[in-house]
């Protein structure tokens, strides 16, 4: 799993320097409306030396920090890059998703993945991440990889929602607890 993440971050390190020589070294995140861009959720050991690197990496800060996570709104690549901080994770990988720019397009992704014949487990106004959602997860991934198509309804001062809100699962996996530490 771990060179699937690193061949990632080279493709988009590469987008990235593919473009640096059309456009100017001005940061790459926005704050232009969403359209899809793919989310990569990263497990890491020390937030404070994540942030660092990423930040030196894509020439951008975090678009949100809170304690134990940080994401960062990448416009060139398009990307949100998710840290996680989990101390001794045994993958580096947490999940992967795809955030889209409304309630229409993730209803429109879920019909299309069902027509396909894929499932899906549905979570609508969840909270998770700092921030109220509508997603869903993908079901059936032949590596057990971990998929949301999510949008972002509005921002939240917590990272999970009150234990009494949740419906038996929390946040970022299809199969969480309300203890899990992992969300996007």
């Amino acid at each position: 799993m771990d060179s699937a993440i690193s061949t990632l971050i080279d493709m988009l390190v590469q987008s990235r320097n593919d473009e640096e020589t059309t456009v100017t070294s001005a940061p790459m995140t926005t704050d232009a409306p969403v359209t899809t861009r793919v989310q990569l959720a990263l497990n890491v050991d020390d937030l404070d030396a994540a942030v660092a690197f990423y930040s030196r990496l894509f020439r951008t800060e975090p678009a949100k920090l809170r304690p134990g996570y940080a994401n960062f709104a990448i416009a060139q690549p398009p990307l949100k890059l998710v840290l996680l901080e989990n101390p001794g994770a045994t993958e580096h990988l947490n999940h992967l998703g795809v955030e889209m720019a409304g309630v229409d397009e993730v209803d429109a992704e879920q019909s299309r993945l069902a027509e396909v014949g894929l499932a899906s487990v549905d979570e609508r106004g969840t909270t998770c991440c700092y921030a109220k959602q509508d997603k869903f997860w993908v079901q059936g991934a032949p590596d057990g990889t971990e998929w949301e198509i999510y949008t972002v309804l509005s921002d939240s001062p917590t990272f999970f929602a009150e234990v009494a809100d949740l419906d038996g699962d929390a946040c970022c996996s299809s199969s969480a607890s309300p203890t899990t530490a992992a969300c996007c």
